[in-house]
């Protein structure tokens, strides 16, 4: 399968930790990498479609939280989906889904669905009204095994080490 480039697409320097990051999809496994693989920031670049990079907003999109791709099957359940992040631009407030790549990092997406655990109700509704749904606690083994490959074990291990650095 071919891989498609859209012109205007590079490597880039994220905008938030200020590491460099490659948009070659053999490190990345996705055509149109737009986010950091380390802190997951992202930047308010597309418009309409992934890779467009139409935005004239260009603002920073903090990571939120996880979801689940929809499917097109008609009978597919919402939990075989493929794991998404979910993105808010800190500037417009523009809300955005983006694939997860191959070479994001493990811990921190861990630490975003986290954190997500705690965003209020206010705006769990937004983005249910959106058509996101975002990943809830009893979620946790799903998420862990999509993001490691391993159960609730290793999450358990995760919070510890975030509880005890606080």
């Amino acid at each position: 399968m071919k891989r498609r480039f859209y012109p205007s697409q590079k490597d880039f320097t994220c905008k938030n930790c200020g590491i460099w990051v490659s948009v070659n999809p053999n490190l990345s496994g996705v055509s149109n990498r737009n986010h950091c693989p380390y802190c997951l920031w992202s930047r308010h670049v597309d418009l309409y479609a992934a890779g467009d990079r139409l935005s004239a907003c260009k603002g920073k999109m903090r990571p939120i939280g996880l979801t689940i791709k929809r499917q097109r099957k008609k009978y597919g359940s919402f939990l075989q989906g493929e794991l998404m992040l979910i993105h808010r631009c800190t500037e417009c407030g523009a809300v955005s889904i983006n694939r997860l790549a191959a070479d994001d990092d493990a811990e921190q997406l861990l630490w975003v669905f986290e954190h997500s655990l705690q965003l209020d109700g206010e705006f769990r509704q937004k983005l249910s009204g959106m058509g996101i749904v975002l990943l809830e606690e009893w979620h946790r083994n799903l998420v862990c095994q999509r993001i490691k490959g391993s159960a609730e074990i290793e999450l358990n291990r995760f919070v510890k080490e975030v509880h005890s650095s606080k």
